[in-house]
């Protein structure tokens, strides 16, 4: 919107220039003497057509014509030539007059046009500004909005949190006042509520609506089999495991963050809070039809982003499927304002590297499929078909998969 505003505006300078260029050039013609020249030239030429007509003579009673002043030989002639010079030189300025009037009604003319269009180009500015000013007047309640509902929903899980403490409180002022000293883990455990409410505080603000979450998410549903079982590693507000229930798939998931399995708990879903490779290590190998994991392996170290990658393979059953989504470090959009947002990640995964550790621990057919393309954000074509604009495009192509690459990827792998 502010390149259209600084078009409209330099447009409108433009007219306005070229509006006041055309005005000095008419003063400049007004001032400049040419008509008192030619209305003096037109005023003298009269004048001596006149005197010719004085030096003729009337006509006698006779009838016969005489001309006074006009008996030398030769005057006849002279006569007739300066009054043809006279009148020649009349019509030719009244020709000039014309001309130049019709040149002056068509600068008139074209005056009002300029002023007509200047009219226009200004109405043209002030609408752009007046939508560009309602636009960010509704950009801005709706950022207010969503700001209040994420701030709603954060009040929400901190009430619940206050009870649960005051709850811990109360127990622990009990065992006091009966003279026991409490345990060193009971009164630690009055803080894990509140450092688990801060990172959920975070998720919602940060990482989207969960209806957002969920059409990014739903891609991946066909992965899994109608029936089947399918473990989410990292299960979070459980966007994906509402997928999973909707769709027919039993999903059950895992989370460290107590206040986000209480989210998942609240909605009906079957998690529990727990270590992702403990609760993994769990299942009988061969018992699942799928492994998921969102935005997750960049929380994790390496060695233990591997072990999961091993154990996932072992619980799956032959045609299972793991997913694991995560941050595109390709993308400098994503590095800047997605990864390094959350301090609690550990190291970017690049997609080769995460299609290597797939299928270096035996899982086939692994490809990488990206999400949520970056539209608005990009660089936009130049105009034109000539070849410095395909070598210009050529090079805003290249910036584009530099700088703006789809933020998430997925490495899908199966087992056979």
């Amino acid at each position: 919107m502010r390149r259209t505003l600084e078009k409209l505006a330099e447009d409108r300078r433009s007219r306005e220039e070229d509006l006041a260029r055309d005005l000095e050039k008419i003063r400049a013609g007004i001032s400049g003497g040419s008509e008192t020249e030619s209305s003096g030239r037109l005023a003298d030429a009269l004048a001596r057509l006149e005197k010719l007509g004085r030096s003729l003579g009337a006509l006698p009673a006779g009838g016969k014509k005489r001309f006074f002043g006009l008996k030398r030989p030769g005057a006849i002639e002279e006569f007739a030539g300066q009054t043809g010079a006279a009148i020649r030189e009349i019509s030719a300025l009244l020709e000039r007059r014309d001309l130049e009037t019709r040149e002056a009604l068509k600068s008139v003319l074209d005056l009002f046009r300029k002023v007509s269009d200047l009219g226009d180009a200004r109405d043209r500015e002030w609408d752009a500004l007046g939508s560009n000013h309602v636009g960010m007047i509704f950009k801005s309640m709706e950022w207010r909005v969503g700001k209040l509902a994420v701030e709603y929903e954060d009040v929400q899980i901190l009430m619940k949190k206050f009870l649960l403490v005051r709850d811990k409180l109360d127990a622990l002022i009990a065992a006091l006042e009966k003279g026991e000293k409490p345990a060193a883990a009971d009164v630690r455990a009055l803080l894990d509520p509140l450092e688990d409410w801060r990172y959920a505080g975070f998720e919602n603000r940060f990482r989207g609506p969960e209806e957002e979450i969920r059409k990014q998410q739903l891609g991946y549903i066909p992965l899994f089999p109608k029936g089947g079982r399918v473990l989410d590693l990292g299960c979070g507000r459980g966007e994906f495991l509402d997928l999973l229930r909707e769709n027919g798939i039993r999903g059950e998931g895992v989370d460290l963050n107590g206040q986000m399995i209480e989210i998942c708990l609240d909605k009906g879903l079957d998690c529990r809070r727990g270590d992702l490779l403990e609760r993994l290590a769990e299942e009988t190998d061969g018992s699942l039809d799928g492994v998921f994991s969102s935005q997750v392996i960049e929380h994790l170290p390496p060695h233990y982003l591997e072990r999961l990658i091993e154990t996932a393979r072992a619980k799956l059953a032959p045609g299972g499927t793991i997913v694991l989504e995560t941050v595109n470090p390709v993308s400098v959009f994503a590095l800047v304002q997605i990864y390094f947002l959350d301090i609690s990640h550990q190291k970017p995964v690049h997609p080769a590297a995460l299609q290597f550790m797939l299928e270096s621990r035996g899982f086939t057919d692994v490809e990488i499929r990206y999400s949520a393309p970056l539209a608005a954000e990009r660089l936009k074509e130049i105009p034109g078909a000539d070849e410095k604009s395909a070598v210009l495009n050529d090079n805003l192509d290249r910036l584009n998969a530099l700088l703006f690459a789809p933020p998430n990827y997925a490495a899908v792998g199966r087992k056979r």
